[in-house]
């Protein structure tokens, strides 16, 4: 039974879809104005796991992911590179999908650009202009909370009375509003500013907030099964979207709302100033691989906040090694015929371990505890020469079942067997003495690949494997 804690109920909920079997998904993406950073790959990642768990258990998902490709920090941005949005965002939009890809995450099944969905802002603030919940103001648009009783439910912040006492996290636009809480919907430009679009209550640009309503509601309908994204949205953007989209619609917008927390760097908030500010890419360039990255944001689940260290991260790539030995070691072991009941039933209620804890909130600890239990006995099963033919399909099947989840293992590398080898470091030596050093090289990095590393020694060449 697969159970979320909600942040709008702040309960831990029974999931059951709006539609039976089928699952409409909203999660918060990159704003594309830089590389994104290892506290923006936590929530991307944790919305992976989320997504391939709602797969495991049968739902057929509709995953929606924006890119926030204009705003004002963008348009000031692109302003001081001399470049219009398009041309300035392109790079980090191409740079966000590699990293993403790398690090294993699978891609939404839909990823909306903000600047492609004005017309959809558009008619939900006439909507809300028209209601009476948005008004104008020297040719902005603001949304007046107060028109909106239920302002507050998300974040549990009380506005009622005295705005003040929330005055640190309030949306502070720079446009007079009739209230300091009231936020943007749509920002006046001059006819010199080429970002802006032509509305029927003038010319401008949309506020953040209104451009994940518009994207979520056209893709996912007025109202849907989750809503996620990091701890640090849940203020002032997520409830901006609440009161928004229910101002306008008069429906829930989101039944479940998740929220992943921050992470920490040894302890610290993660900043240039303090030196300890890491891309994903500044990682890969210090040496470390993609799979250890993602088994460390896995480590700590979502709902905690994680402390990064790279003490931390050096020890998840040994762990991510030895699970990769592990499992070819099964791979290439020569168990007799037959079966070993009591390894198998080991092994089952290991994959019933892995299933209850992402059950419970997507407690991936815990499921990581149970593939390392399952690791330990079959080890043990190996030392004994207590593994069979079908106690290892079997548990192979399993470690796909984890990993259909985790992705940490990886591709399994198809095996190349020493004569081709000596086969290929022959095609290279020849090439070397040809002089047709491409093609050399080329030889090396495919046996690089196949995981067959070469050394040039002056006794000739010696290879071993990784």
């Amino acid at each position: 039974m697969l159970k979320f804690h909600n942040t709008l109920s702040g309960q831990l909920e029974e999931f059951q879809p709006l539609n039976n079997k089928d699952v409409r998904l909203y999660i918060c993406g990159p704003t594309v104005w830089s590389y994104a950073h290892i506290g923006n790959f936590r929530t991307f990642t944790f919305g992976d796991v989320l997504r391939r768990y709602l797969k495991y258990k049968g739902y057929n998902l509709t995953h929606v992911m924006n890119l926030t490709d204009v705003d004002d920090r963008i348009i000031n941005e692109a302003k001081k590179a001399g470049k219009v949005i398009d041309e300035f965002t392109a790079p980090f939009v191409e740079a966000f999908w590699e990293d993403s890809d790398a690090l294993g995450n699978e891609r939404p099944e839909i990823a909306p650009r903000a600047t492609e969905h004005i017309a959809e802002m558009i008619q939900i603030i006439e909507k809300l202009l028209e209601n009476g919940h948005a008004y104008e103001s020297e040719g902005s648009i603001y949304y007046r909370i107060s028109a909106f009783a239920d302002y507050g439910k998300l974040s549990k912040i009380n506005f009622q009375g005295n705005i003040s006492g929330a005055s640190g996290r309030v949306d502070t636009d720079k446009y007079d509003k009739e209230n300091a809480n009231d936020f943007a919907l749509w920002k006046l430009v001059n006819e010199n500013e080429p970002t802006g679009w032509d509305a029927s209550f003038g010319r401008g640009r949309p506020g953040w907030h209104i451009e994940c309503s518009a994207m979520a509601m056209k893709y996912l309908g007025e109202t849907f099964d989750i809503h996620a994204g990091g701890v640090d949205l849940k203020f002032p953007h997520h409830e901006n979207e609440i009161a928004q989209s229910e101002g306008a619609t008069a429906k829930l917008f989101a039944k479940i709302w998740l929220h992943s927390e921050h992470l920490k760097v040894e302890g610290e908030t993660m900043s240039k100033s303090l030196g300890n500010y890491y891309t994903f890419r500044d990682l890969i360039e210090k040496g470390y691989t993609a799979s250890a990255i993602r088994y460390l944001l896995l480590s700590v689940p979502y709902h905690k906040q994680l402390n990064f260290t790279f003490e931390t991260l050096d020890g998840a790539e040994n762990t991510i090694a030895r699970l990769r030995d592990f499992r070819n070691r099964l791979s290439e072991a020569n168990p007799k015929d037959g079966i070993n009941p009591d390894l198998q039933e080991k092994a089952k209620n290991y994959l019933a371990d892995f299933e209850s804890a992402m059950d419970d909130n997507l407690n991936t600890s815990q499921a990581l505890a149970a593939l390392h239990n399952l690791v330990r006995e079959v080890n043990t099963a190996l030392a004994h020469e207590i593994v069979c033919t079908e106690d290892r399909s079997l548990i192979l099947y399993i470690i796909d079942k984890f990993d259909s989840v985790l992705n940490i293992f990886g591709e399994v590398k198809e095996e190349m067997l020493d004569a081709e080898i000596e086969k290929l470091i022959e095609e290279r030596q020849e090439a070397r003495h040809n002089r047709d050093f491409a093609r050399s090289d080329e030889i090396r990095d495919l046996l690089a690949e196949k995981g067959i590393v070469l050394e040039d020694t002056k006794n000739g060449v010696r290879w071993k494997r990784k």
